[in-house]
């Protein structure tokens, strides 16, 4: 699933693409909405809220749109060829005469009243990347369940919106838990220093082509022997490295799932249980 950095910047290339721009072609294949044409009106803007992506069109409407695990846009001047799938998976074109913003396996992409977008995204927490961040209730949200799993209690929007798999686990390896460790049992200190940390990696990445989480400091402690540090290649500390040293102390990252997705963790840095 995307993270909160990679949908600022798809809503940035759409707003780049489309934002102020009259509609030559409005097309929307999903059954509810396929009728649905916005042909002539001018696109106002184009923003994320949390992992969601809002294009606000003249008139009072809202195309609300989640990538979820594989959906994408992609944006296409007019000779360019498309490529981002095959024709059977596109679910959106917005077209002008510049650019064509095509989406490709959304899993939701619905027409809403502008005045409405709550019903979509009312729900989510503080957007890490967004206006409304709130540290304060972020932490407050992340703590009201004390007996959760850590790594479950961060991907869950509702508390603070734009963690995904792959912070979930740097977040937790800067914290030195292990994602299964109950929320509740983090030190204060630890707990409000990892809302921090979230808000510090998302707006570090926001405008990087290649997320990185290495110029964060590790945390600190005795290993079993010096790890190899992170080198100019090594961009994260602990996801995708299963079986391979830690860049702190050298002990291999193990891997397991935790709600049907991977989750990495060190063994020496991280405590906590692991399942």
């Amino acid at each position: 699933m995307p993270e909160g950095d990679t949908v600022l910047q798809t809503a940035a290339r759409l707003h780049t693409a489309l934002a102020g721009r009259t509609l030559t072609r409005f097309d929307l294949r999903v059954p509810r909405f396929a009728t649905a044409d916005l042909t002539g009106r001018t696109v106002l803007d184009v923003i994320s809220r949390g992992k969601h992506l809002l294009t606000r069109v003249e008139g009072g409407l809202t195309l609300h749109s989640h990538l979820r695990m594989d959906g994408a846009w992609r944006v296409y001047a007019p000779d360019e060829r498309w490529r981002g799938g095959p024709a059977h998976q596109i679910r959106a074109i917005l077209a002008n005469t510049e650019h064509t913003a095509v989406g490709y396996r959304l899993p939701v992409l619905e027409l809403l009243r502008t005045r409405d977008e709550a019903k979509a995204v009312g729900h989510l927490g503080p957007d890490l990347l967004g206006p409304d961040w709130d540290p304060e209730t972020a932490l407050r949200n992340l703590l009201a369940d004390p007996g959760r799993p850590l790594g479950e209690a961060l991907l869950d929007q509702r508390n603070l919106a734009g963690i995904g798999n792959i912070y979930k686990a740097e977040l937790c390896f800067l914290a030195r838990a292990t994602p299964w460790l109950a929320v509740g049992d983090l030190p204060a200190p630890t707990a409000a220093r990892l809302v921090t940390t979230a808000k510090q990696l998302l707006e570090a990445n926001r405008d990087r082509p290649m997320r990185t989480t290495t110029t964060t400091r590790a945390p600190r402690g005795p290993g079993p022997g010096p790890g190899p540090g992170p080198g100019p290649k090594e961009r994260l500390w602990v996801y995708g490295r299963a079986d391979r040293p830690c860049l702190r102390c050298g002990t291999p990252i193990r891997t397991a799932d935790q709600d049907a997705r991977p989750a990495y963790w060190c063994p020496h840095c991280q405590s906590g249980p692991t399942s």
